[in-house]
């Protein structure tokens, strides 16, 4: 089975095709950068201190999208998945996905940059006080990672529609031999973007251990850069499905990059969105999130008896 039949599945295949052909795509669609996943994996990932905990972030996201993508080929057997063909659903979904992760983000930060600008993130401005810096890492106001939410991220942006959802919903679902059988393109859809999302989850919680630190200092890290990428993240997505709602135009313009591979085959908003977020957002949030360890520990290197002494 080579990459055209997976992409343009024919008629007449199997249960076991189906099934493969699905699961196939679901590791595809969790490989490459959507919107829909990766921003949302990242941040939850990144909050946690071990790859354990990455892996289960990505586990629980998926487990969400895996349910709803369940519903829609079933909805595609019984042909009442046509709205989405109908619809673009891009706007709304996205600002709902904005405002449920700008929500975590603001949990792990505790409200404080809700009354900053947001230029804060890029410049060096200080979201909490000299008393606050002074302090170890392990006294941070900083919230863990509310790992349970992933899963309501998972359901919500399970119903974000692009290419790889058209063929299972659309081509494999209805040759499925019953309704009994309509949920298993998802299922398994759903099973392939999983093992994708768990390796990336694991992935994405080791780039918080790439410094020589100690456990306090790589939660604080962790856990800030996770919720400025889901606060500022999720003010992006609210923002570009504004956008997209008074511009629903907008949302079809794409520079063809000549890969066949769905997410890969063009630059368009759900790209930008997925490199902004992770690629943007987030690697900003780590190196100011490190430089304020690296500060603090010059800070009290230098109010330490013994540098006095010297």
């Amino acid at each position: 089975m080579d990459l055209s039949q997976i992409l343009n599945p024919p008629s007449g295949l199997t249960l076991t095709e189906i099934i493969l052909i699905s699961f196939i795509l679901g590791m595809m669609h969790g490989a490459t950068p959507d919107e829909h996943t990766w921003p949302i994996t990242f941040s939850y990932a990144i909050g946690k201190y071990s790859t354990k905990s990455g892996m289960k972030a990505g586990f629980l996201f998926s487990a969400g999208f895996t349910l709803q993508r369940m519903l829609l080929t079933t909805l595609g057997f019984i042909g009442l998945a046509a709205f989405y063909q109908r619809y673009n659903l891009d706007g709304p979904i996205y600002i709902v996905v904005g405002i449920v992760m700008a929500i975590a983000g603001s949990y792990i930060l505790k409200g404080k940059y809700i009354h900053l600008p947001v230029d804060l993130l890029f410049r060096g401005g200080k979201h909490h006080s000299e008393q606050t810096e002074r302090l170890p890492m392990h006294e941070s106001q900083l919230k863990d990672v509310p790992l349970k939410m992933t899963v309501v991220h998972g359901l919500i942006a399970g119903f974000g529609f692009g290419a790889y959802a058209t063929i299972i919903t659309f081509v494999l679902a209805p040759q499925v031999p019953s309704v009994l059988y309509a949920p298993l393109p998802g299922l398994f859809f759903g099973l392939g973007t999983m093992s994708m999302q768990i390796i990336f989850g694991a992935m994405f919680a080791s780039i918080a251990r790439i410094r020589k630190l100690d456990e306090d200092e790589v939660k604080y890290i962790g856990r800030s850069t996770a919720g400025r990428t889901l606060y500022y993240g999720g003010m992006t997505f609210s923002v570009v499905g504004l956008i997209i709602l008074l511009l629903p135009t907008i949302d079809s313009i794409a520079i063809p990059t000549g890969n066949p591979i769905p997410n890969l085959d063009a630059i368009n908003i759900g790209f930008l969105l997925a490199v902004g977020v992770v690629g943007g957002i987030g690697v900003i949030s780590i190196i100011r999130s490190m430089r304020e360890v690296e500060r603090v520990k010059r800070r009290d290197a230098l109010a330490s008896p013994h540098s006095q002494a010297g």
